[in-house]
């Protein structure tokens, strides 16, 4: 069974989910701190309700499959298909009324992802993809995904959610690639990758992420015909530092000021 034949079970899951998390959206809702004293890592009874239903979607419809999420424990993630999900992607900006989050929906077959979907109900927009080709569906009409080319990063508008979430280290070598950009941006969360998979972005540099925070979404930036990797260049999305581009040549650059050239 392809990739291709979960696409509307996919959907079904951005439904129940944009369902359980609106009702919560510009609300007096509450805010958990899961830190613990280290750097604000907000969760609400959104996060949880969204998870919760789409857990009981796939449980009630795919029993054997597994399900990592960020907010309940792991459940048969040995299995052939593991679900990957994070119910909003972006808390800080959700708890803060703006709408740059979203529901990132991924599946990977025996470890590696092969179909990924952002979901951001409020503004009614849906970016996926399974690794071959990748749409967006929204009030703008549905089309194919598609990056643009970038010949260097003088010419590269690049985004990350925030250099004061990166370690003192990896901070000081994302600020090596920033002085060479033409744009930086803060601030997205998950839809920048999604603005790199529609062309509007050239480069995405991220540090100390969760695997649920990527696995999702790598299918969607590859179909659109970008690259994800890991700060070495390799494949390894499981978290931590990652690199997405719309075009090799930019990657390639990013890559050699990241470590060090």
């Amino acid at each position: 069974m392809g990739a291709v034949d979960f696409e509307n079970f996919v959907h079904e899951l951005a439904a129940v989910s944009g369902q359980a998390i609106l009702p919560f959206f510009r609300t007096a809702l509450g805010v958990e701190d899961k830190s613990r004293g280290a750097v604000f890592d907000p969760v609400t009874a959104a996060d949880r309700a969204a998870e919760q239903a789409m857990r009981t979607l796939i449980r009630r419809t795919f029993p054997s499959h597994g399900v990592r999420g960020e907010e309940f424990p792991d459940e048969g993630i040995d299995a052939d298909y593991v679900w990957v999900l994070d119910p909003i992607d972006g808390t800080k900006s959700f708890i803060s009324g703006m709408p740059a989050w979203g529901t990132l929906i991924g599946l990977c077959r025996q470890g590696e992802p092969v179909y990924g979907m952002m979901n951001q109900p409020f503004i009614r927009e849906r970016f996926f993809g399974d690794g071959a080709q990748a749409r967006y569906r929204g009030p703008a009409g549905d089309r194919r995904l598609t990056v643009r080319r970038c010949a260097s990063l003088g010419e590269a508008a690049m985004m990350t959610t925030s250099p004061l979430l990166m370690g003192e280290a990896d901070r000081a070598l994302y600020t090596e690639v920033e002085k060479r950009v033409r744009l930086p941006r803060y601030g997205g969360d998950c839809y920048a990758y999604c603005m790199l998979a529609a062309g509007h972005v050239d480069l995405v540099i991220e540090t100390d992420l969760n695997d649920f925070d990527i696995l999702p979404l790598s299918p969607i930036v590859a179909g659109a015909g970008g690259i994800v990797t890991n700060w070495e260049g390799g494949p390894d999305l499981s978290g931590g530092r990652v690199v997405a581009s719309g075009d090799r040549r930019v990657h390639d650059e990013a890559l050699r000021v990241l470590n060090g050239g």
